[in-house]
C-alpha cells in the first residue's frame, strides 16, 4: 500500500503542496507581469493585483480549509494518545485547535482583504495567521514531548522543536522590521531609505509562513496508523451541526 493511502496521512501531505504551490505560483505570475520586484516581495504582495490575487484568493481559502482539516485530525489523535499519555490534559489539546482555527480564519482574511484596499483589516488578518500559528506549533511541541513515547519518536521531536524555533525566531524581525517601512507601494527601490528594512521584513515573513507550514509535514506519519476518515469525517460533522444549531 502507498503511504498517502494509509489513514489520513495524506491530508497533512496535500496541505502542504498545496500551501506552497499558492505561494509560488502567485510570485511567479506576479513577477512575469512585473507586478512586483524579483527581490523578496511581501507574500500578500503577489496576492494584490488580479489575476494573481484571484488564484491567491482561491487558492489560499482551499488551504485554509485543508488546515483546519488537519488541525482537527490532529486534535483528534492528540485525544487518542491520552488514553496512554495522561501528561496531556484536554484543555492544552482544545486550545490549541482553536488557536490553529484562529490562524487559518487570519489566512483568509488575507487573501480576502488586500493591503492596497483594507490594511488594517489585512494586517488584523495577518496577526491572527502568524501569531495563532506559532504559537499553535509551540503547544503542539510541548504536548508532543508531554505524550512521548506514545505518538511521534524523538527525531521527529526535536523537527518539530526546530521549525517552531525557527519560525519564533524570524517572526521577530518580521515585526519589528515593518515597523520601519513606510512606503506600501509594490515597487521598490534600493535607494530608498527604509529598503533594508522591507527586505528583512519580507525574508523572515517568507521564512516564517513555509516553516509553519512544512511543519504539518511531521504530522504524516502520526496519521499513518492512528486515524480513520470515516470518525475523523463524523466527528467533525458534529461539531459543525452543534455550531449550526446552537
Amino acid at each position: 500500500m502507498y503511504w498517502f493511502k494509509q489513514g489520513l496521512c495524506a491530508l497533512p501531505a496535500f496541505l502542504v503542496v498545496w500551501s506552497s504551490a499558492t505561494f509560488i505560483i502567485c510570485y511567479i505570475i506576479a513577477i512575469y507581469r512585473h507586478d512586483v520586484d524579483v527581490i523578496f516581495p511581501y507574500i500578500s504582495d503577489t496576492g494584490v493585483s488580479p489575476p494573481e490575487s484571484c488564484i491567491f484568493g482561491l487558492m489560499t481559502f482551499i488551504s485554509a480549509c485543508a488546515g483546519v482539516g488537519t488541525i482537527y485530525a490532529r486534535y483528534k489523535h492528540v485525544e487518542l494518545l491520552r488514553e496512554d499519555a495522561t501528561n496531556v490534559s484536554a484543555s492544552l489539546n482544545k486550545a490549541t485547535l482553536w488557536l490553529g482555527v484562529i490562524s487559518c480564519f487570519g489566512m483568509c482574511i488575507v487573501a480576502t482583504f488586500q493591503e492596497t484596499v483594507l490594511q488594517i483589516v489585512h494586517d488584523i488578518g495577518a496577526i491572527l495567521f502568524f501569531v495563532g500559528g506559532i504559537v499553535y506549533i509551540i503547544l503542539q511541541c510541548v504536548i508532543s514531548f508531554r505524550a512521548y513515547p506514545y505518538g511521534s519518536s524523538k527525531n521527529v521531536l526535536c523537527v518539530r522543536v526546530a521549525i517552531a524555533s525557527l519560525a519564533a525566531v524570524a517572526f521577530i524581525p518580521t515585526v519589528i522590521c515593518a515597523f520601519y517601512v513606510k512606503q506600501t507601494e509594490l515597487h521598490r527601490q534600493k535607494h530608498d531609505e527604509d529598503y533594508p528594512f522591507h527586505v528583512a521584513s519580507a525574508v523572515c515573513e517568507w521564512i516564517v509562513a513555509f516553516t509553519f507550514v512544512f511543519f504539518f509535514f511531521t504530522y504524516i506519519h502520526d496519521f499513518k496508523v492512528s486515524i480513520s476518515l470515516s470518525n475523523t469525517v463524523y466527528s467533525f460533522f458534529n461539531i459543525y451541526l452543534f455550531f449550526f444549531y446552537s
